[in-house]
């Protein structure tokens, strides 16, 4: 089915950028928000992207206004009855997701596919629903959404091969780069995002290292940005929802680092806020300073522990080896997934963390993560498919095989 118009359901950060995309591509959209000041918002968000495009030169002002006229903004249902496809960009609580799909199929026509930009939560449940669960499926975009390349495409358990075809299609129309996940929590990106986000905020916690430090290392390691820097972006209590869910899925070796739940109480979320591990504009603040010291003196985290790059880095690796055993995308595709969502690279080159590990050597990683496990704990304890591969000597590039064939 080719789709010819879309809908967004929900006119926030996320929901607005999603309807400049599918603008952008010359598509109309239908954007739909509870509140009159959420759609001007949304509006606004659409016109300050294109505006900045004029700006630059890069369009003319009524390139722009025949842009903007293909988002009608309403509070109605009633104006999605023509759709082909709608996605859901409300917040991320399960409750809300499937009231909004709910509502949305006495407003749509039966063909109709529902989309989900949850970054997390499970696509079947929302499914679940509905009454045509082979038409529903997860079309994660990441933030900022139109700029960023990668969008998550994710069936769930009863969705329908068409509908995955027609979503990968519409992906590629919207000049995005689609990458089919298996459904599991927190489906590819942000499960081997938050190891290492987490394990960055226990290092802090921990006395380890500064913030600024622990950036600069991950940067000079290869990262576009250090994890507390992205999370100031993304958002603490984002970042903080995705962790406890992934803790209440996953258990112990996702367990929340402490000093996210001080900087949530102190409001601190990030950029949006003026505040989160950094104070915007300012710096490292004083604030979380004070909040590590309380949390030594608690003893609710270990004082004075040790720091490295790998420390942090390879948690991330680790867990991209569990999901190759898990079948969670194909090997190509998980790197690819992290080069495209996160801008990853290694020694200059824009690669993902398989090939990474292959750089390095798959028995210096289970040596390094050994290692960690024995200073940290069993979060660190070597996935199979790492262990696996190195006893049979596919040790990466040195050895001419590994996760991939090396010539």
């Amino acid at each position: 089915m080719y789709i010819f118009k879309a809908g967004v359901v929900g006119a926030g950060t996320m929901g607005g950028e999603i309807a400049q995309v599918i603008t952008y591509a010359g598509l109309p959209v239908v954007m739909k928000d509870i509140d009159q000041k959420m759609l001007d918002a949304g509006m606004e968000k659409i016109r300050s992207i294109y505006q900045r495009r004029v700006d630059k030169g890069k369009m003319t002002s009524g390139d722009m206004e025949s842009k903007l006229d293909l988002v009608t903004a309403t509070l109605s249902y009633d104006d999605l009855s023509d759709v082909d496809i709608v996605i859901e960009a409300v917040p991320e609580q399960m409750a809300i997701k499937k009231q909004v799909f709910h509502e949305l199929e006495e407003a749509c026509p039966e063909e109709t596919i529902f989309a989900s930009n949850t970054s997390a939560l499970s696509i079947s449940e929302m499914a679940a629903a509905t009454s045509k669960p082979h038409k529903v499926i997860g079309m994660h975009f990441f933030n900022p959404a139109h700029i960023m390349k990668l969008v998550e495409v994710i069936p769930g358990l009863e969705t329908g091969g068409e509908t995955q075809d027609d979503v990968v299609m519409f992906t590629e129309t919207l000049r995005k780069i689609p990458v089919v996940v298996q459904e599991c929590p927190g489906f590819l990106v942000n499960r081997l995002l938050m190891p290492y986000l987490n394990e960055a905020t226990l290092a802090l916690g921990e006395g380890s290292a500064s913030a600024t430090e622990i950036d600069s290392a991950v940067v000079e390691w290869g990262m576009p940005m250090g994890p507390f820097t992205l999370m100031d972006m993304l958002g603490i209590d984002v970042c903080g929802h995705v962790g406890e869910y992934l803790f209440s899925e996953y258990g112990e070796r996702m367990t929340p680092a402490p000093l996210f739940q001080k900087l949530l109480d102190a409001g601190r979320l990030g950029e949006k806020s003026g505040a989160g591990f950094y104070d915007h504009p300012g710096g490292e603040s004083d604030e979380v300073h004070q909040m590590i010291a309380d949390l030594q003196a608690s003893d609710m985290v270990a004082s004075g522990t040790s720091f490295s790059v790998e420390r942090v880095m390879y948690p991330l690796i680790n867990e991209a080896a569990r999901c190759v055993l898990e079948n969670v995308a194909t090997m190509t595709d998980i790197d690819m997934a992290m080069v495209a969502g996160t801008g990853m690279t290694y020694e200059g080159d824009r690669v993902g963390p398989l090939v990474i590990a292959d750089r390095i050597g798959l028995d210096n990683v289970v040596d390094k993560l050994a290692d960690l496990e024995d200073a940290f704990g069993p979060r660190y304890r070597p996935a199979r498919p790492l262990r696996l591969r190195a006893r049979a000597g596919q040790l990466g590039v040195k050895a001419g095989k590994g996760f991939y064939e090396h010539t």
